[in-house]
């Protein structure tokens, strides 16, 4: 880069690279620095609902108790459900959990091979922090251990169904990556002509080229000359991951410098942008950092907290400092209270200005099943978090 030239503000990567650590530059050869990319963001998909089976189900406590009020009502809520796999002999293989989300039960009927247990339908939308769209059951497992946010035991299933929807995806235009500067492999495939030039990743960069966060990964499909200088090409890449939201373009303009030093740059963001700014954070939590010792004190700035993004913003502020990550929803606060996240149980939280969150975040719905479990699509209300931090052993003042 000369004198006067703009930083690139993207990095692309061959895809079998792995992710660049925060704070550090991609490992390996980089395919190209991009000055700009156009077409880069989309607009969030709906949560998609889907429908499943759990077939050979032996329920127990709020999974069973929904069964009648589904026959009654042709469904019940039920909240959060965890899937763990049984290894061999029936107990918990504690290999990994995968996550149904704001759940409802559609229905139930006995299994024809055993009366004493029972197929049931959900609906539900898939966590987005599954590792796969759908577990596999492991040879000679008796099935699935279901639990519910807290771990709650609902019983045992033998397999689960995924009835998925039918119907093509919707084309997307390609990423148009503009001003690239060409390197390794990928210049070395633009001169000999291959059509074929591979699956990459697509950083975006600081201002001192660290990288902020992952923004897309997919197929560069083709080339032309950029009219940004001599030498310098545009590519087009085919995304086949998730495009980042608008929100995230505002998020990453504001961590350009790096890691935010002053609080509460997070509060001019609306809750789009305010969610994208917890995905970043929690990019770079520090995996190694120590977590503050259990009876410590810490004070929480409510004077921004307009919504749910908002007090998650301010909570991993006030535990981790400026640009900190401390969970983005019930289940991922109640992991970071398990510890390892930059507090110890228990602790101290002073609210300040709490006034503002008691007004904005909600009053907490009922239905004749019961209290609606919070969940990412069902919020908790002002009162619901303040009992669960008490739960979780958060004793919080209220200022």
């Amino acid at each position: 880069m000369t004198a006067g030239e703009e930083p690139p503000k993207y990095r692309l990567v061959p895809y079998e690279a792995e992710a660049a650590p925060c704070g550090t530059e991609a490992p390996g050869e980089p395919w190209a620095l991009c000055a700009d990319a156009e077409g880069l963001f989309g607009a969030p998909p709906p949560p998609s609902r889907r429908t499943y089976e759990l077939l050979g189900c032996a329920p127990q406590g709020d999974l069973r108790k929904a069964l009648p009020h589904a026959r009654a009502r042709r469904t019940a809520p039920l909240g959060t459900l965890r899937l763990e796999s049984l290894d061999r002999t029936g107990e918990r293989a504690d290999s990994w959990t995968w996550c149904l989300e704001d759940v409802r039960v559609l229905g139930d009927r006995p299994r024809a091979d055993d009366p004493s247990l029972v197929d049931i339908t959900v609906e539900a939308s898939e966590s987005a922090e599954n590792a796969t769209e759908s577990p596999r059951r492991p040879p000679l497992s008796p099935g699935y251990l279901l639990l519910g946010a807290e771990e709650e035991p609902w019983g045992t299933c033998r397999d689960l169904a995924h009835i998925r929807r039918l119907g093509p995806e919707p084309a997307e235009a390609p990423i148009r990556l503009l001003g690239c500067s060409p390197g390794g492999a990928l210049r070395a495939a633009l001169d000999a002509g291959d059509e074929d030039l591979g699956h990459g990743q697509l950083l975006r960069l600081d201002l001192h080229g660290s990288t902020v966060q992952e923004a897309v990964e997919g197929e560069v499909t083709a080339w032309i000359p950029s009219a940004r200088g001599r030498g310098l090409v545009d590519l087009a890449l085919d995304p086949w991951s998730e495009r980042p939201p608008p929100g995230a373009a505002e998020v990453w303009d504001l961590w350009w410098e790096g890691r935010p030093s002053a609080p509460g740059l997070w509060a001019r963001c609306g809750p789009e942008a305010r969610s994208c700014w917890l995905d970043t954070a929690r990019h770079h939590h520090p995996r190694d950092a120590p977590s503050a010792p259990a009876g410590t004190t810490f004070h929480l700035d409510g004077r921004h907290m307009t919504d749910h993004p908002g007090f998650h913003c301010a909570l991993g502020e006030a535990v981790n400092g400026p640009g900190g990550y401390f969970g983005r929803s019930l289940d991922t606060l109640g992991a970071c209270l398990r510890g390892g996240w930059g507090a110890e149980r228990p602790f101290t939280l002073v609210w300040h200005a709490s006034a503002v969150a008691r007004s904005r975040l909600g009053a907490t719905p009922h239905t004749d099943f019961g209290r609606i479990p919070p969940t990412d699509h069902r919020p908790p209300a002002f009162e619901e978090l303040l009992a669960f931090l008490g739960e979780k052993g958060v004793d919080v003042r209220l200022d």
